[in-house]
Formats: C-alpha cells, structure tokens, sequence
C-alpha cells in the first residue's frame, strides 16, 4: 500500500547538475519544491562526492541547494505515473505517492556497453562506473587501469584514477589523429575548454595516448588479467588489473518515455524553453542530448525558470545554452563510433548479460522484439537497458514497448500497481520483477 503522500508545486526528478541547477532555481520564487534521486546522495555521477576535488561549480550549486527551501528525498526511485500530475516512487521500506503542479525530469545518462569477447569478466566495467566505485572507497592505488574508449572523459576518469594512484599504461581512444586534430582546432572557439584540456594533459603527463585505437578481447580466469587493444594497426597485449571503457553516454529517457513525452533521435523533444510535448513537463540535461555538465546546467535553470512562471529570465540564458550546443554538437562528430567496433564480437560472446543471451542467436532475428520474444533478450533485471543500446549499435535494431514499473520493483509494490485504473499498468508481467 501506499503509505506517504507528498504534493508539490515543482517537483524535480534526478539529482545531477541539471536537476539541482533546476531545482534551486525554482525555489526562488518560495514554492514547494521537491527534488528526488534514485541514489543515497544527490549530485550525480559528476558532483557527488566531489568535495576533495577544485569543483568549485559544484560547490557552489550543492551549497545553494543545501540552503535552499527544497525537500531532498535520495535513495527514491520512480516506478509509475498512475494518472497525470501523480507519480508512484519506491523509497527503502516505503511506495510513496507524489503529487506535482510542474514536472522537471533530469533523469541524466548511463554508460554503453560495446560486446567484445570478454567484456563480462570481473574488472572489466564502465569508465564512469570504475570511478564512481573509487569514489565511493574502492581502492585502485597501485592497480593497472587501461582506459579505452572514446572523447574527453577518457582523459577525465584517466587522471581521477591516476591521482588517486592507479598506474596508467594506456588510453585508447577509437577516433583517428586527424579527427582529434580538426577537434582541436575547433575547440579554440571554447577557451575554458582548452583551459580543461591542458590541465588534463600536465595531470596525464607520461601516460601513453593511442589513437585509432581500441579493446580487442579481455582475458582473465576468475577475473581480468590482461587485454588485447588495437594499436599502430597490430593487436597487442597489455597486463592490466582494470579495463575502464567508455564508448558514449545513453540519455535515460524511460520516465520521460513512460510520462508520454514525445522522443526525437533517443533523446526528449523540447522547444525553446526546455518544456516537452507535454504542458507543464520539462526535460533538462542529458535525457535531450548529451551534452555536458555546463551544458546541463544551463538547460537545468532555464527547465526550473520556466517552472516558477519566469519566462524572461529563463530567455537570458538562450545564447548561453546555444553556445553549448554548439560544443556538443562539435564533440557528437569529432568523437562518433567507428565501425569497426560492431566487429568485435564473436558468435559466442554474450551480449545479455542477464539471459546470456550471445551475439550468434541474436544474429537469426532482425528486430529487438522479435529477438526479445525469441531469445529474452532484454527482460532480465536491467530491462534492456545495456543489451539494447548494444543492439541498436550492433543491429540498428530500436526498442518498441515501455510498460511500467520502468525499474525493478519489490513484489508487494508491484501488488499496489495492478490496483491502480491505468490499463497499462494492470498489463504489468513477471518478466518486470
């Protein structure tokens, strides 16, 4: 049953930079406002745990949300909106009902996976995961991290790990030189980022760079002891502890999805003032596009601008946020995934890691439902949420159904949900627990 009802006037879904940017500006015009985040602390993968760290940005934006009239509730996760206005969100012990006048979803990004033989072994994981792990007391001092991948936050995860003394043989990017070439060039339109680059490059002084360059195959026995990459056209092997990979970020757009919201290209439509193809629902941060913490940020405040009835304000930040966009468009093409890394899998490399499901059986199908139906691919406890980002690499392939809960739910919740009058939601099926 449900057991807590909260009302708000704006409520804030996602704890990162957007959704505090979105949620503190909202709370200057004295309305209730509520911000609400799946994790134990608000921040996200960027600023959480980032007080030992010169972020002064976050600093500054968590400050302003600590002192802010603005009801915190971390560790609470969305499952359903029963009906418009209402959702239904699963706290530690508690299914907690949450009423809203505005809606701002910040729901951020999740890592991509790309199979290749070995990549299910222990310590082979996400660049931001590793980190987040180190972050939250993993020790990494005198362990063997390559970093492969693409785009700058190879060298940003590179040298948080490096300072916190892991060894660095190599980071592999997958983009040729000329591509970082004409990216660099370009990014003289963005001083503050050439500022970023070069603190980056002084902190990964005598770390080999590789370009054109990628993982092959991860070997180990009961976890990962060295890996194969892709270097000066040869594959060679390296010795390493951890393999760090980082191919892309992927919006989360399941609640936005499950909401109603309109997508375009994966990512939430929205107009001018960060408002989605439903009134009174805003879309801020990496679920419109991957675009970066500024980035985010700035589409953050105007989403919490808008939501506080703040129309002019909110219209002073349009260049800024254009001028962001350019730099994630300029990042979207200098850094776009080769095709050789669609390659990489053998018949027998799995590319479900919840149902095991194996490149060679989905290669008998042509559409995610049909290898969903088939295989399982995707109904495992992630829901499709790294098999089919993979698929969509791999096949083209574009998943075709949301059903509520959009995460894993207790059972005795998932008893609440079949009460509720949505049709959909009475159509829940085990394969959701």
């Amino acid at each position: 049953m449900v057991r807590e009802t909260q009302r708000f006037d704006v409520l804030v879904i996602g704890g990162g930079p957007a959704g505090i940017a979105a949620a503190v500006r909202a709370a200057e015009r004295s309305l209730r406002v509520g911000i609400i985040d799946d994790n134990p602390t608000l921040g996200g993968q960027i600023w959480r745990n980032s007080e030992d760290e010169p972020a002064l940005e976050a600093a500054r934006w968590l400050n302003r949300l600590q002192s802010a009239n603005i009801t915190k509730l971390p560790g609470m996760r969305v499952l359903h909106q029963p009906q418009a206005g209402v959702l239904l969100a699963e706290a530690s012990e508690d299914l907690c009902e949450l009423h809203y006048r505005k809606l701002v979803v910040a729901t951020g990004a999740r890592e991509r996976f790309l199979p290749f033989p070995g990549w299910t072994l222990p310590n082979v994981m996400g660049a931001g995961g590793l980190q987040a792990m180190v972050k939250g007391g993993l020790p990494i001092r005198g362990k063997r991290v390559i970093v492969a991948g693409t785009g700058p936050l190879l060298l940003a995860v590179a040298a948080y790990l490096r300072k916190r003394g892991a060894e660095i043989p190599i980071i592999c990017e997958q983009v040729s030189w000329s591509s970082l070439s004409r990216f660099a060039i370009a990014l003289c339109r963005h001083p503050r980022k050439i500022i970023q680059a070069s603190q980056l490059k002084r902190e990964l002084t005598g770390v080999t760079f590789a370009a054109s360059s990628w993982p092959l195959a991860a070997h180990g026995s009961l976890s990962l002891q060295a890996v194969d990459i892709w270097q000066d056209g040869k594959s060679v092997t390296v010795p390493c502890d951890y393999l760090a990979c980082g191919f892309h970020l992927i919006p989360n757009t399941e609640l936005a999805r499950l909401i109603g919201c309109s997508l375009d290209g994966g990512r939430v439509l929205v107009d001018r003032f960060q408002q989605t193809t439903i009134p009174d629902i805003f879309c801020a941060g990496e679920p419109t596009g991957i675009g970066g913490v500024e980035l985010s940020v700035i589409e953050g405040e105007i989403a919490g601008l808008m939501a506080s009835g703040r129309a002019t304000d909110a219209q002073q930040l349009f260049a800024k946020r254009e001028r962001m966009r350019g730099f994630a468009r300029m990042l979207d093409k200098a850094f776009r995934l080769r095709n050789e890394l669609a390659l990489l899998p053998l018949p027998e490399t799995i590319v479900c890691r919840c149902e095991d499901v194996t490149y060679g059986r989905l290669q008998a199908h042509t559409s995610w439902r049909a290898a969903k139906l088939q295989t399982r691919c995707g109904m495992g406890p992630c829901q499709g949420r790294v098999c089919g980002p993979a698929t969509e690499f791999l096949f083209g392939w574009k998943p075709d159904s949301l059903r509520p809960p959009v995460f894993p739910a207790r059972v005795e919740n998932l008893a609440v949900l079949t009460t509720q009058p949505d049709a959909e939601c009475r159509a829940v099926s085990g394969d959701r627990i």
